[in-house]
């Protein structure tokens, strides 16, 4: 089974799918260095909010960290919960 907690395009996805989405925002834990997430193990992980009403991913102080349009509701980005609803993949 895949670490969902290494920051890359594929776990981003996997865990915004399951991830509770509360006060407009996903929240997600990826490994963490000097408060920025990683792509390998370390001894740190860190809370993230994904916005999609913007695209972007901040960290718990509320700093930038990524834009990302596939995650920008503007662009076309549809919510998991709102999407299995409406009966689409």
């Amino acid at each position: 089974m895949a670490d969902l907690h290494l920051f890359n395009d594929e776990n981003l996805a996997a865990q915004v799918a399951t991830a509770p989405f509360t006060l407009g925002f996903f929240t997600l834990h990826f490994y963490t260095e000097n408060g920025r997430p990683v792509d390998r193990v370390t001894p740190t992980v860190g809370e993230f909010y994904l916005y999609p009403s913007g695209g972007t991913l901040r960290d718990s102080s509320f700093n930038l960290i990524l834009y990302d349009s596939r995650y920008d509701t503007y662009r076309g980005f549809q919510l998991p919960h709102l999407r299995a609803k409406a009966g689409n993949p």
